[in-house]
């Protein structure tokens, strides 16, 4: 039964690694719309924060004109709980828009925290994957050296 959770161990590092993936394209989104949108202004229809000890979250709502008399409408854009309050009272936020981008609506206030959080998830993320990596590797090492020792694995 040890060896079998020692194996099964190793789906965690990567997990780790697929999360830091994502988080590096999540990162490489918002700049990217950052970078190359259109810059608009955008009206907050709506903005929500949530202070319970249970849940902590927080969303604000835009409505986005666009340079070719449309608009766009991004409801309940989930927003990182540490960065909301940079956003609090705001009527109108400078946002950068990009459609039919992963990340179509940057919001130019919060956009350098917003991208240096994805950041940093990268790197705690690979940190943590090679500790864990490091750590399932040794315990199965031990593992097999029992094994070929002739001692009991449990």
């Amino acid at each position: 039964m040890v060896r079998t959770v020692a194996r099964i161990l190793w789906v965690v590092p990567l997990l780790l690694l697929l999360l830091s993936l994502d988080q590096a394209k999540v990162a490489y989104d918002l700049h990217a719309t950052w970078r190359q949108g259109e810059r608009a202004t955008a009206e907050v229809i709506e903005w929500e924060r949530s202070n319970r000890a249970d849940v902590t979250y927080g969303y604000v709502s835009l409505r986005v004109p666009l340079g070719d008399n449309r608009v766009l409408v991004k409801d309940k854009m989930s927003l990182p709980y540490s960065l909301l309050p940079k956003l609090e009272g705001a009527t109108t936020l400078d946002v950068h828009v990009r459609q039919g981008a992963p990340q179509e609506v940057v919001i130019d206030r919060i956009m350098p925290a917003h991208w240096l959080i994805a950041a940093s998830q990268v790197g705690i993320s690979l940190i943590g994957a090679a500790l864990f990596f490091a750590g399932v590797y040794w315990w199965n090492a031990h593992l097999r050296s029992q094994s070929d020792a002739g001692m009991p694995t449990g």
